[in-house]
């Protein structure tokens, strides 16, 4: 139901306060909060009261507002995405103890690499994906692997409507990227997050062969060693498929375009 003067309804509102927040804020005042949300101050303190009312947002000293414990409760017990990191976690686990490096698990949401967990340990290279972090497709290699694994009618419209805003990619470039994805089982990327660094990542399969995730490692450009992590990471990925497969309710992990 619309009922604003810009004819947004609650719902929108209440979207537009949550997701305010950037990426590593906890607390916001409520003014800035208002600001970022594009409210008026009195709309942002009574959506804030109310959702603070429901745990949803708390409210601290001086008006401060940070997201509440209640979100995150409802959003890690009813995620799409948890069953697979559940399934994911001991081969990121064993992986990672080899490596002594970053482990990431990500799926595809639109044109974008959403990393669903991470693994890094003290004296790992820089990792730029986050947890709940997103990456353009064509900067990650998970996101090259997942969109190379995508039905024709999906690359097609995702390559139909690329820019790259650095200007250091072509159309013609990353289509040539996501066939030599699709033909090797996995995708690498160079220095291009971090000049120091190199990603590789392959498909993660459900029981019907669909690509719903995809782990990757982040290691030091001297360190990487194809013939070694390449198998590694499929055998992960065989045993990720298979534990979604043995469940109960298998993930039902869908692209979001």
């Amino acid at each position: 139901m619309a009922n604003s003067v810009s004819g947004d309804s609650v719902v929108d509102r209440v979207v537009r306060v949550i997701a305010a927040f950037p990426e590593g804020v906890n607390v916001l005042p409520l003014s800035e909060l208002a600001g970022r949300a594009g409210l008026p101050l009195t709309t942002a303190h009574r959506l804030v009261r109310q959702l603070a009312g429901h745990g949803l947002l708390d409210v601290g000293a001086g008006g401060s507002v940070q997201l509440g414990l209640r979100l995150w409760e409802l959003v890690n017990r009813n995620s799409p995405t948890l069953e697979l990191r559940q399934a994911a976690m001991p081969f990121m686990e064993d992986i990672q103890q080899v490596l002594n490096q970053n482990v990431n698990l990500a799926v595809l949401d639109g044109w974008e690499a959403l990393f669903v967990e991470r693994l890094s340990r003290r004296g790992s290279v820089a990792n730029r994906a986050q947890v709940a972090g997103r990456m353009p497709v064509h900067v990650s290699s998970a996101g090259l692997v997942l969109m190379a694994n995508q039905p024709h009618a999906v690359q097609a419209d995702y390559l139909a409507g690329f820019t790259d805003p650095a200007g250091r990619l072509t159309v013609e470039e990353l289509r040539i990227q996501l066939g030599q994805a699709a033909h090797q089982g996995y995708a690498q990327l160079a220095g291009v997050v971090d000049p120091d660094t190199w990603g590789i990542a392959v498909p993660v399969m459900d029981r019907r062969k669909r690509t719903v995730a995809a782990i990757g490692v982040v290691v030091p450009l001297r360190e990487m060693r194809l013939q070694a992590l390449v198998p590694a990471l499929q055998t992960a990925a065989r045993g990720i498929g298979r534990r979604l497969a043995e469940s109960q309710s298998p993930a039902e992990l869908r692209v979001q375009t």
